[in-house]
């Protein structure tokens, strides 16, 4: 597991991100999964609290198992390509109040597919020493190719002559969404694991799950 501070400099958080990005692992390194989670951030206040959300399903049935909330003062600016600086002290308290860690990470945001190669889900993944994947709604960088409609389709998202992600279509019709490894986890096995985590709706169950809890209202 990593352990760094998190009250850093913009300078110092990119010149940490290039460091850390040598430490992912791009190829599967876990067995069965039965324990998925999803992980998505929102914010209270004007953004002056981080609202952080896990919601735990089990696989592939993908039924409720544990769900966690933690809100802290938001600390680090938002500062696109620094994300995770931002939202991940609070995405650690909710998982601390897990009783069990799960299997492995489905982060609303950015792995691989990145600047520097180190979104949130690399970060996540690497810091915790937990398989992760990217789940991202929007592109950060890339470019692709043209797309299929129908559902399952996907093609390499790519930054010059290096595949970063995929571009995969969930559901007919809707836009994709940007996959990409985090940590431990091929790229195929991501995007085989995120259309194994939909069923009716463009976002996967997990993503869906900890949106809704990351987007509720403060709790008493």
């Amino acid at each position: 597991m990593l352990s760094h501070e998190w009250n850093l400099s913009p300078g110092e958080a990119v010149a940490l991100q290039k460091r850390l990005r040598q430490q992912v692992i791009d190829y599967d390194c876990f067995d069965r999964l039965q324990r998925v989670a999803g992980v998505d951030v929102g914010f209270e206040g004007q953004g002056s609290i981080t609202r952080a959300a896990i919601v735990v399903l089990s696989y592939p049935e993908l039924q409720p198992l544990e769900e966690s909330i933690a809100r802290l003062p938001t600390s680090f600016p938002y500062i696109p390509g620094l994300l995770s600086f931002r939202e991940m002290p609070a995405i650690l308290q909710a998982l601390s109040n897990l009783k069990q860690a799960p299997d492995i990470f489905l982060c609303d945001g950015q792995g691989m597919a990145h600047p520097r190669r180190f979104g949130l889900a690399c970060h996540l993944g690497l810091y915790t020493d937990i398989p992760s994947v990217g789940v991202a709604k929007t592109r950060l960088i890339g470019r692709h190719a043209a797309l299929p409609q129908a559902k399952g389709s996907w093609v390499p998202l790519l930054d010059k002559d290096e595949t970063i992600g995929a571009v995969v279509r969930t559901r007919r019709g809707v836009k994709p969404l940007y996959i990409s490894v985090g940590h431990k986890i091929s790229l195929q096995r991501s995007i085989e694991l995120v259309l194994g985590c939909t069923t009716r709706y463009k976002l996967p169950e997990t993503t869906r799950a900890a949106h809704r809890l990351a987007s509720a209202g403060p709790r008493p």
